[in-house]
């Protein structure tokens, strides 16, 4: 018998489903290598030792997973889709880089209360459909006094706005929180702040491509939300779409010199666990 979603329910899994296909097609491999520094500023600002027992949630192809092995942290990296962790497993392999890869969903992780000294996650974990339930998982398995490390995009900054941009043309499930509200300190007020006290600050990571023209290449190629949003609409709507994106990349471009050179605004944050 099937069972059949309420009106007016949000179908989690359902959406869950269509992002596990998202993030599964293209390769973001090639867009996530590009974002290394992030995963290494982020173990920086936990502080990270030797001595700790690290979990990367969402962890994609591994940028905060390396990072932290490099540090000589016993590493656990963990993404729901397996083809992203292998990724991350040849990267640790060329690198000679120890750590334990398993697949696991950032809502339901296959860990027991207080596993790990540190919990990290670079625009993974923000791009759960339950936030809540995500938000409890990082801190259960997190042990008292531990921290965790976030690195989320903020809603005015350029990944803010590219996704803006792209719901015009499919519009977000309703329902559904955005993935941007990671960026806000409120929204981590209330996601975490009860059991941990929540210290964050803007920086920004710069996109760096021969042109807009390239930049738009790859995403469109290798970036599963956007190749999927392509995909989505009628000609004439992508035609649309691809104007808007360049009109964005404009507007955010600093080079001058018609190669792209891009600040993207994203919030890193560090939770300690009370």
């Amino acid at each position: 018998m099937n069972v059949q979603t309420p009106p007016g329910t949000v179908d989690l899994t359902a959406i869950k489903e269509r992002q596990h296909a998202a993030w599964g097609s293209g390769d973001y491999a090639m867009i996530g290598t590009t974002l290394q520094i992030v995963g290494e500023r982020l173990c920086e600002a936990v502080d990270l030792r030797s001595n700790q027992r690290v979990l990367d949630v969402a962890a994609g192809n591994g940028n905060a997973t390396l990072a932290a092995a490099r540090r000589f942290a016993d590493v656990v990296s963990t993404d729901y889709v397996a083809s992203l962790l292998e990724r991350g497993r040849e990267r640790a392999e060329a690198d000679r880089l120890k750590v334990t890869f398993q697949q696991a969903d950032a809502e339901a992780l296959p860990f027991a209360d207080e596993s790990f000294d540190v919990v990290l996650s670079t625009f993974g974990v923000m791009f759960t459909p339950n936030q809540p339930q995500a938000a409890s998982e990082l801190m259960r398995v997190c042990r008292r006094g531990g921290k965790i490390g976030l690195a989320n995009w903020t809603p005015d900054g350029f990944i803010g706005k590219l996704f803006k941009t792209i719901g015009k043309y499919v519009p977000p499930a309703p329902g559904v929180k955005s993935p941007a509200l990671w960026g806000t300190e409120a929204h981590l007020g209330t996601l975490f702040g009860t059991k941990g006290a929540v210290a964050a600050k803007g920086t920004t990571f710069v996109f760096r491509y021969r042109s807009p023209q390239h930049w738009l290449e790859i995403f469109r190629g290798y970036y599963g939300p956007v190749l999927k949003a392509f995909a989505a609409i009628e000609p004439e709507a992508r035609d649309a779409l691809e104007a808007d994106i360049y009109a964005l990349l404009d507007a955010f471009n600093v080079a001058g010199d018609g190669t792209l050179v891009l600040p993207s605004e994203y919030l890193e944050v560090v939770i300690t666990k009370r």
